[in-house]
């Protein structure tokens, strides 16, 4: 039925992927797996990051805000229902981009990623969050996500933590191939 409105996630890809070549999207995470087959109930904006882009500066921040209000303008998206999630790089955007925009999202699954700006982390104290870590990540060592989870917990009702001992960088392949992440995030609404 044409008045059905569907619930959006961004997913923001690492640092292997950007520049202009979009198969390289479905290298990892959420498109890798969409890739291989699997159907979801939402709808998944997964935009490139420039090949010397990163996805935490602002002027990044700027445009994924400005490219979700498009695509909530033009497509059938529940605006009550709109998530991101990332890895590594698209880690730092997902928690910079719902720490600059918090209203937007109705939760948000940060992986092996971090926070430049601990400074007004607080503007992430209402936003359902599941944090993801490898426990030997050497590329974004996991006390970045412990320092995030130990900052949030005492105001964040709804904050996440899980930490995969054993597990270096790459924690997205776990994470992402989890049915209970999909659960987890649509149980959530803005409203």
């Amino acid at each position: 039925d044409n008045d059905t409105k569907y619930p959006l996630v961004l997913y923001l890809h690492g640092v292997g992927e950007r520049g202009a070549d979009l198969k390289k999207i479905e290298m990892n995470g959420l498109p890798e797996v969409i890739s291989k087959g699997k159907t979801f109930p939402f709808l998944t904006l997964a935009p490139q990051c420039p090949e010397f882009g990163w996805w935490s500066r602002s002027e990044y921040i700027e445009a994924l805000a400005d490219l979700l209000k498009k695509v909530i303008e033009v497509y059938r998206v529940n605006s009550n229902q709109i998530y991101v999630t990332g890895l590594s790089m698209g880690g730092y955007g997902t928690l910079s981009l719902a720490q600059k925009y918090p209203d937007l999202f109705a939760a948000i699954i940060p992986i092996c990623g971090g926070m430049d700006d601990h400074e007004s982390i607080n503007r992430l104290g209402d936003i359902p969050m599941w944090l993801f870590h490898g426990e030997l990540d050497q590329t974004h060592p996991v006390q970045r996500t412990l320092d995030i989870y130990d900052l949030l917990s005492p105001i964040n009702k709804n904050i996440k933590l899980t930490i995969y001992n054993g597990v270096g960088h790459n924690c997205w392949d776990k994470t992402y191939g989890n049915h209970e992440i999909y659960e987890w995030l649509l149980s959530y609404n803005r409203e």
